[in-house]
């Protein structure tokens, strides 16, 4: 029987309800004990070697934990979601061994969230939650948001849901990309393209919607933040690390930054002694952009498929998924 490894958490705690299907196929489920938020490589290349498939998560996929699950069965890999920053695709590449993910499946979802943190940011919806749980009945003044400028940056499928929900609150929408996009597709969701500096020097709020990257690792830097609006809103729905955590707890310090919606950290969860915590103008997630029932469940039927068609079961549908090595 041919062996799949799940490591993906979203998927492990419904891996029950693919389990017959799996097996009827001569594939036996791997479910391996997550303790945390994700394998670390020792484990990952403790486990890959014995396995046929895998279905990851966040887990580090690092050139040394490939190459020795290669080295074993592994034959073909899943990364459940959008990000693959996790992954050494040139590595991947160079072993022949096939990686997919499982894009798109998100934009409704995240843009809801990075809404969610601007409105809660703008009218204090949290502190008032507070408040009145204390017994008080304290009165924020808030921001409206019509007529204001938000810019997006990342004009990916989530970026241009975002841009969406900017324009039907009433907000002048403008996005930046490292490679143009059809300004059909951005007049459909009431947003222009814009250069990067353009785009955070003239927006009132700043939503991050950027795929992670070499090149933009810690693209919000001090230069970055020094170039805004003074007491612009700052919102990160994207990947940590696009954000030097730094920088941005010397803007909130200093004004430069009114307030953040942070759904995702440089180092996650966030830790204890992080001087974030001690700023009430910020609004914390927990890297949950994807987590509702309906995008977990369109997401783990697609990673089982792929996954099924590594191994042989409806192999002839790869070429209609999106591979990433």
């Amino acid at each position: 029987m041919k062996k799949l490894l799940v490591t993906c958490g979203h998927l492990q705690r419904h891996i029950g309800r693919y389990d017959a299907e799996l097996r009827s196929h001569g594939i036996e489920p791997w479910v391996p004990t997550l303790a945390g938020q994700q394998f670390d490589a020792a484990e990952m290349a403790a486990m890959l070697p014995e396995a046929d498939a895998a279905i990851a998560g966040d887990d580090d996929l690092s050139g040394p934990v490939l190459e020795a699950g290669v080295r074993g069965r592994l034959r073909g890999l899943v990364r459940w979601g959008i990000g693959t920053d996790n992954v050494d695709k040139p590595v991947a590449t160079r072993l022949g061994l096939p990686v997919f993910n499982t894009p798109g499946m998100f934009s409704n979802e995240v843009a809801d969230l990075a809404f969610g943190h601007v409105l809660n940011l703008a009218r204090h919806i949290h502190k008032m939650d507070r408040e009145v749980r204390a017994g008080r009945w304290t009165r924020y003044e808030g921001t409206s948001l019509a007529g204001k400028t938000l810019g997006v940056v990342g004009l990916g499928g989530i970026g241009r849901e975002i841009c969406r929900r900017g324009a039907a609150f009433g907000l002048r929408v403008t996005g930046s990309d490292v490679v143009p996009i059809d300004p059909a597709l951005l007049a459909a969701v009431g947003a222009v393209q814009q250069p990067f500096e353009t785009v955070i020097g003239q927006a009132d709020i700043i939503i991050v919607a950027c795929n992670l990257t070499a090149e933009n690792t810690h693209l919000f830097n001090a230069e970055a933040f020094a170039r805004m609006r003074r007491g612009v809103m700052f919102v990160n729905v994207a990947r940590g690390p696009i954000v030097a955590e730094t920088a941005l707890i010397a803007a909130l310090q200093s004004g430069q930054v009114g307030s953040a919606g942070l759904d995702v950290f440089e180092v996650e969860p966030l830790p204890a002694d992080s001087p974030l915590r001690g700023f009430d103008n910020c609004l914390f997630g927990t890297h949950s952009g994807s987590s509702t029932g309906e995008a977990i469940e369109r997401t783990n039927r697609i990673s089982v498929d792929i996954a099924m068609a590594m191994l042989g079961i409806g192999a002839d549908r790869l070429a209609g998924w999106n591979r990433v090595a």
